[in-house]
């Protein structure tokens, strides 16, 4: 999985680059919003998605279940 995500990580920074909406502002969506605009808001879904994708599937699990070190009191200890 680490390295399908490589991969659509790497996608998405290619894509990013838009060349081919650079010379014009057409078509526009809802008759009015650029497609310059609209594809990067579109851009910026698949962004979300795909870090969402990083945290869901390759997040270090074993650093969570860290426990506090002797004599370090916990917060609901301490009448927070």
């Amino acid at each position: 999985m680490k390295w399908v995500l490589t991969f659509l990580t790497v996608v998405l920074i290619v894509v990013h680059q838009d060349y081919w909406n650079w010379a014009t502002a057409k078509p526009e969506l809802f008759g009015f919003l650029p497609v310059g605009i609209w594809y990067h808001g579109l851009f910026c879904v698949a962004a979300s998605v795909l870090m969402w994708m990083w945290g869901a599937f390759l997040w270090p699990r074993h650093l969570e279940g860290v426990e506090p070190e002797p004599g370090v009191a916990r917060e609901e200890s301490m009448g927070h």
